[in-house]
């Protein structure tokens, strides 16, 4: 008599979604919040120089949240939030300045205005290379309270499933100010 019951009760379940929330902090202070998808890794770096070792250029990389599904590393998105830039256009300029950190031969296929979590932001969609294999990548600016930015690069490789393109729309979906 029980199993029936229970055979019955499992129907009647329906999947939840168990998002993980996530909050990126600047010295102490929350500037924005995403959730991370189920079965996505997450990993947090700090603020870091990195140098272009063919001409000994070196750039200041604010700490990075990056996250990529856990049994596939052809796909990545990371944000930041860089000191000191308080615009969309400073933070267009700050993706000029480490673009070639990110994506090797960038050609730029579009830019538009869009809204992210209710605020004002600008996507530029692209291809490239990264690590010898052709990609396509998708930047986006978006302008947070308080003279702050928040920059999201998103990275397909060639061959990715494409299906993880719901995905990083989710993550840009949750995206909310945390001020």
């Amino acid at each position: 008599m029980l199993a029936p019951c229970i055979a019955a009760l499992m129907g009647l379940a329906t999947p939840t979604v168990a998002d993980t929330p996530v909050t990126y902090t600047d010295s102490g202070k929350a500037l924005f919040q995403f959730e991370v998808p189920d079965f996505w890794t997450l990993r947090v770096g700090g603020p870091r120089e990195i140098e272009d070792s063919a001409v000994g250029d070196t750039r200041g990389v604010a700490r990075v949240m990056g996250m990529r599904p856990v049994t596939d590393d052809n796909v990545w998105i990371g944000f930041v939030s860089p000191t000191g830039v308080s615009s969309i256009e400073g933070g267009i300029r700050y993706l000029q300045d480490i673009d070639k950190f990110l994506v090797k031969d960038p050609q730029v296929s579009g830019s538009s205005k869009a809204t992210i979590g209710g605020l004002p932001a600008q996507v530029i969609r692209g291809t490239g290379r990264r690590d010898g294999r052709g990609i396509n990548f998708t930047a986006t600016v978006i302008d947070l309270p308080g003279n702050r930015v928040a920059v999201a690069v998103a990275i397909l490789r060639d061959g990715a499933d494409p299906a993880y393109v719901n995905d990083l729309n989710d993550i840009f979906g949750s995206f909310r100010s945390a001020r």
